[in-house]
């Protein structure tokens, strides 16, 4: 055993390849940010009209509904554009904002409309949310009142609800209500 102990052999290890790597991932990565700058600048909107409901009421062209519930300016606009009134519709007595700034968003507001029938209000709403991004959700009675519920999701995260009931009619006009409130549970 007489062997002469020697030092290790000593190797040098080469970055080049990894810094080739790097290198390639780096300029792949600028190529592909610079094909999507040249090929799509900007995304365009492109603005949309809202389908004419034939047949059926007129939209009024201002909303008593929208100046009570947008008293507080804390609905977003993609929901706003719910809050409308078929012609001929006047505001009777009892409107309120229930919990207003406690949370949920609760807005109540009582119509009569002249000249319609209960179904004629609630087919007014049934094309009119639709058009607007609406979903039906419920419809029947409540307490023997015929009433429609509609669901959309607000871009402030929640999902809102619209509600039309009807409470009464006579041979000449329809009283019902409308009711819009912010659901607790989010998107």
């Amino acid at each position: 055993m007489s062997e002469d102990l020697r030092p290790p052999l000593t190797t040098t290890t080469s970055l080049w390849p990894a810094g080739a790597v790097l290198g390639l991932a780096i300029v792949v990565l600028v190529g592909f940010m610079l094909v999507n700058v040249i090929a799509n600048p900007r995304v365009q909107r492109v603005p949309t009209t809202l389908a004419v409901v034939v047949g059926g009421l007129d939209v009024a062209s201002t909303s008593p509904a929208r100046q009570l519930c947008n008293a507080t300016a804390s609905i977003p606009a993609d929901v706003l554009s719910g809050l409308l009134n078929p012609a001929n519709s006047v505001v009777r007595p009892g409107g309120s904002i229930i919990n207003q700034g406690a949370g949920d968003f609760d807005c109540v507001e009582t119509f009569l409309t002249a000249h319609a029938s209960p179904s004629a209000i609630l087919s007014f709403y049934n094309g009119q949310l639709a058009t607007r991004g609406w979903s039906l959700f419920s419809q029947g009675t409540s307490s023997g009142a015929p009433q429609s519920l509609f669901q959309k999701a607000g871009s402030d995260g929640f999902y809102w609800i619209i509600g039309v009931t009807v409470t009464g009619h006579d041979s000449t006009s329809t009283t019902w209500k409308l009711r819009l409130y912010q659901n607790s549970e989010t998107i």
